[in-house]
């Protein structure tokens, strides 16, 4: 395989039913127990409501960041940083609408450097953003369980979705 092209990956689904916020947080400890999240991005997808921001709170405290966790909805990232000087950045592009504001606030810069990229409503920066290695949708049922379905899109994607099984 040529080093300038990515191997070809059949991409994988795993479909969870959470009952309560702690299948949640288990879900978002396996994460941040694999190596693979280092330098990962997943994309989160769901209605307003559905525990994207919960999810992400979950796995920043699984990751060891100890500060409040704001949701980034009117700064559009928020920066962290965990022990071991991993960089985090919490995007949530729900408000976002302006193609010009991705280059201007160095977005691409951000994805194409290192660190975990987590992104809310990623379907609103369609075509700026690369392929999320992990796709997290996770709607809200009417018994207020939630399904979600993980879907990786690359090798570090799957060696996502094999830790959270």
């Amino acid at each position: 395989m040529a080093a300038d092209h990515l191997p070809i990956v059949e991409t994988r689904t795993l479909v969870q039913q959470w009952a309560s916020e702690d299948d949640c947080d288990a879900l978002a400890r396996k994460l941040a127990s694999s190596d693979a999240l280092r330098d990962a991005f997943i994309a989160l997808h769901g209605d307003l409501g559905a525990g994207k921001t919960t999810f992400v709170r979950h796995l920043l405290r699984a990751l060891g960041i100890a500060s409040r966790i704001k949701s980034p909805t009117y700064a559009v990232v928020e920066p962290h940083e965990a022990p071991g000087g991993l960089a985090i950045f919490h995007f949530d592009f729900y408000r976002f609408s302006d193609p010009h504001e991705w280059d201007d606030a160095g977005f691409r810069d951000i994805f194409a450097g290192t660190g975990l990229k987590l992104a809310e409503w990623p379907e609103n920066a369609a075509g700026r953003i690369p392929v999320a290695d992990l796709a997290i949708k996770i709607e809200a049922m009417n018994d207020d369980t939630r399904t979600v379905t993980l879907h990786a899109n690359t090798v570090r994607g799957s060696r996502l979705l094999d830790a959270a099984a």
